[in-house]
């Protein structure tokens, strides 16, 4: 057999397509399909017991809804959701091509009532008959103290189907011809309950709850004082051509028994349904579930207009979820006060928050917006996403009024409150007993987030954070110097510093540090262990910057002043080069005497006063016992100082 036949019949065999014509073992080398149930035992086992099970799993024929190999996240399904199922169970033969369909349907999965493999009840359901439904539809509203006997005997399907009608409520016919199936309208009981008028082409369910009702005769909750009176108070005669309009358009049929003047009560705003006579629009006119007969209970009513406060807020005012909701504030015909609030002002807002509210305006300093009672002007009463329900974000509402601060607020370093937007971290915000509204007076504010800025052992403090002023030296809101100075360290520290500023002006030689400002790097500006508030002692504090002369004090001979580099040098400035306390022979002076015999020898008795002492010896550390420079002059090296300099005895 050539190579390339070769290939091919073992791509075959790969495949499952056969073993080449001859060949020894295909049987053996075919594949054996298993069934899907073969190794989805625990599946197998539950399908087993079920009285219901779906026909494709009946044949074993996983494979219409699965794929045999693909991603397990997906479930192996061929397509998602409903569409799956609609490849066998069409629109058209469920309903749902009709104009009502089952909500559930519409907006979710058939699996929210049917089980996908099987089940013991029909049609695959979840569970049997109402329990079904009360799965989403409360089981209260079915079971009051009068069920309707159809609903008893046969359930949720007598009168309605389970995917799609063309009648509301997803009727398997319109409501009036539904319910004349079992209430004759002919018989004289019906006509006489009914003052003789023909109720069966019109909708039952204005007056009777069609599940069950604590009320004779499955009437709902709350019934139109009129109705017992009979129908024709405000329609005309059963006998008339058309016996159900209304003897009056409206509002003004409404006017006849509900004197507007009552309705209105003195208010001079009026809610817009009851200026356009729409009662309808919020009342049912024969009876309702909901007190005043309301078309929704509580807040379900106005957020069927009022859209926007149906959004959830984070920090929800918790008077609109209480049992009046919204009527706690508002009235729903009229109102003296814009917006229909029943009290104006800050009186509605005292009415629940009247002793937190009076403890505030108590306080010495308010806040204008709140000692006006225009709570409103940074509240949103319906709640908001910003704690206190604030009606935006805390800086972005102070702004508003300060617009001056915003710019001066905002800069290169911000106090971490403002650029967070917490103003309240500082200042009240309805009233205070300190100025501006804050919530402690000088250094007691600060130490609530600052308290740790003296350490132990820090007994050295600066006298203006020892008198609690800290405001003399940092901006409460933001600076463009780091530490939020009000300016920068040089400027600000000289302010009291002043013989330092006036010292410094005649001076030969400034510390880099003083001249650039960089107080801090050497001084604690809070407190210290130290005195001058220094944040080390000597030689650790200077070699915080001159670090190659640590390296090269390392190992060598140190000489003894620098264990205290104040006693040559002074930390400013200095009159003197190098910032050295005096002219540098009487600083050497110091320690070796410059008259003595043993100096004039070691130096050939050339005057101190000529000579340069740095030239030949290092001032901090050498390898040398004598402090010379590692890099000498041959002859100086031999101390052969003679033959390039003369002495006094040669001349």
């Amino acid at each position: 057999m050539s190579i390339r036949k070769w290939r091919l019949a073992a791509l075959a065999i790969v495949l499952g397509l056969g073993a080449p014509a001859g060949s020894a073992g295909a049987a053996e080398r075919a594949f054996k399909k298993k069934e899907c149930l073969d190794c989805h035992t625990k599946l197998a086992a539950a399908i087993g017991g079920l009285k219901v099970v779906h026909s494709a799993v009946k044949k074993q024929d996983c494979e219409s809804c699965h794929i045999r190999h693909g991603s397990v996240p997906k479930l192996l399904l061929k397509q998602a959701g409903n569409a799956l199922c609609e490849t066998c169970h069409p629109k058209a033969k469920l309903g749902l091509d009709k104009p009502v369909v089952h909500r559930v349907l519409a907006t979710g999965l058939c699996t929210a009532c049917h089980a996908a493999h099987g089940s013991n009840f029909p049609h695959m359901l979840k569970a049997e008959g109402a329990k079904a439904c009360y799965a989403c539809h409360d089981k209260g509203r079915f079971e009051r103290k009068i069920v309707h006997p159809v609903l008893a005997k046969d359930g949720c399907n007598a009168c309605h189907v389970a995917h799609g009608s063309s009648a509301p409520h997803l009727l398997v016919k319109a409501e009036g011809e539904l319910c004349s199936r079992c209430h004759e309208p002919s018989a004289a009981k019906f006509k006489k309950a009914h003052d003789g008028y023909p109720v069966q082409t019109r909708a039952c369910g204005s007056c009777h709850d069609p599940h069950s009702s604590d009320a004779k005769g499955l009437m709902r909750a709350v019934v139109h004082s009129a109705v017992p009176g009979g129908c024709d108070g405000c329609h005309k005669p059963a006998t008339s051509p058309q016996p159900f309009a209304v003897q009056a358009e409206g509002g003004k049929l409404c006017e006849t028994c509900h004197d507007k003047a009552s309705v209105l009560k003195g208010g001079k705003v009026t809610h817009s349904p009851v200026v356009k006579g729409e009662c309808l629009s919020c009342h049912r006119p024969h009876a309702s579930e909901s007190k005043g007969m309301t078309r929704a209970a509580g807040n379900a009513l106005c957020l069927g207009c009022h859209k926007r406060m149906a959004e959830k807020a984070i920090y929800p005012h918790k008077v609109i979820d209480s049992a009046e909701g919204c009527a706690t504030c508002h009235a729903p015909h009229a109102s003296p006060n814009r917006r229909l609030v029943k009290v104006d002002g800050e009186a509605l807002c005292l009415k629940c928050h009247g002793e937190k509210l009076a403890t505030d305006k108590k306080r010495k300093v308010q806040h204008m917006p709140f000692d006006s009672g225009e709570c409103a002007s940074c509240h949103d009463p319906h709640g908001s996403n910003f704690p206190g329900m604030t009606s935006s974000r805390q800086d972005k509402l102070c702004f508003s009024c300060h617009a001056d601060a915003e710019p001066r607020f905002t800069k290169a370093f911000t106090h971490r409150p403002v650029a967070d937007g917490q103003c309240t971290a500082c200042h009240q915000p309805h009233g205070g007993d300190s100025p501006k509204l804050l919530r402690a007076q000088g250094q007691k504010l600060c130490t609530g987030c600052h308290a740790s800025l003296v350490g132990p052992g820090q007994n050295v403090k600066h006298k203006p954070f020892m008198d609690g002023d800290c405001l003399g030296c940092h901006d409460p809101h933001g600076s463009n110097v780091p530490g939020m100075l009000v300016a920068d360290q040089k400027t600000l520290c000289l302010k009291c510093h002043s013989k330092q500023a006036a010292a410094a002006q005649s001076a030969k030689s400034s510390h880099p540090g003083f001249t650039k400002g960089e107080c801090s790097k050497c001084h604690n500006p809070h407190a210290a262990r130290l005195r001058f508030l220094v944040a080390a002692n000597g030689p650790e504090l200077c070699f915080t910057c001159h670090k190659p002369l640590q390296k090269r004090m390392e190992g060598a001979t140190a000489h003894k002043p620098t264990e205290e580099c104040l006693t040559c040098h002074k930390p400013h400035h200095s009159g003197e080069a190098r910032l050295l306390t005096m002219p540098l022979q009487d600083t050497c002076d110091q320690c070796h005497e410059l008259k003595g015999k043993p100096f004039q020898a070691a130096h050939l008795g050339i005057d101190a006063k000529s000579l340069t002492c740095m030239s030949c010896h290092d001032p901090h550390a050498s390898k040398d016992e004598k402090l010379f420079r590692p890099v000498e002059h041959a002859p100086f090296q031999a101390r052969a100082c003679d033959s390039c300099h003369e002495t006094e005895e040669k001349k």
